[in-house]
């Protein structure tokens, strides 16, 4: 009984176009706060407010919750219990507190309004949590139980709380190679021809070519 019940809410709900292509297992609230560019899979439990933008064939981990305004680039994979929090508490103010409970909610008003960008290809792992004005770079991959507060550099791993740069992905030359082939914005008959330098491994190599 339970389960139907939350189909039939989700159908009142929320409202996605059989053109956005999204994969959807089991209830998540504020879907209409979301653009997305296709084949992207939400499963149960996410929450989404704000004005939120995914990109192609991004997957979302349960439970994950994106509020505020937030850009996600194309095959970017975020693990279980991902959050991203563009908005946070006003910290000048008399009170940090902007619930309905006080003045009827107005002090909402005050709220730190921010901008989260996140780069294509890049992987957010298990329970990791961005906040503020931040911006993921392509490639990147942070830690699970990271908090990130700062940029991220494109092909860098960080970790820790908060979180730092542990190393580079590859060399600056490999680096500018995928920068420069932009794989994420090929269709899918231009991957098949490049399809073999994904199964490369670049540790300790040049350049892709090699």
């Amino acid at each position: 009984m339970r389960k139907f019940i939350k189909k039939i809410l989700y159908y009142f709900l929320n409202t996605i176009e059989k053109t956005d292509q999204v994969t959807l297992s089991g209830f998540s609230k504020g879907l209409g706060n979301v653009t997305f560019e296709g084949k992207n899979a939400v499963p149960e439990g996410c929450n989404f407010s704000g004005k939120i933008k995914i990109g192609y064939a991004t997957t979302l981990g349960y439970r994950n919750f994106l509020g505020g305004t937030i850009s996600i680039g194309k095959y970017c994979q975020l693990g279980v219990d991902v959050a991203l929090h563009a908005t946070n508490h006003p910290i000048s103010y008399m009170t940090t507190y902007i619930n309905q409970n006080l003045f009827q909610g107005e002090l909402k008003q005050l709220k730190e309004e921010n901008n989260i960008i996140v780069g294509h290809d890049v992987w957010i792992g298990h329970g990791v949590i961005v906040v503020g004005n931040v911006t993921i770079g392509n490639g990147a991959i942070i830690a699970a139980g990271s908090i990130v507060t700062k940029d991220v550099a494109p092909y860098s791993i960080v970790a820790g709380v908060p979180a730092k740069e542990i190393r580079k992905r590859f060399s600056e030359t490999i680096i500018q190679e995928i920068e420069t082939i932009k794989w994420w914005d090929k269709s899918t008959q231009e991957l098949e021809k490049i399809k073999p330098l994904f199964f490369k491994d670049f540790t300790n190599r040049h350049s892709i070519y090699e």
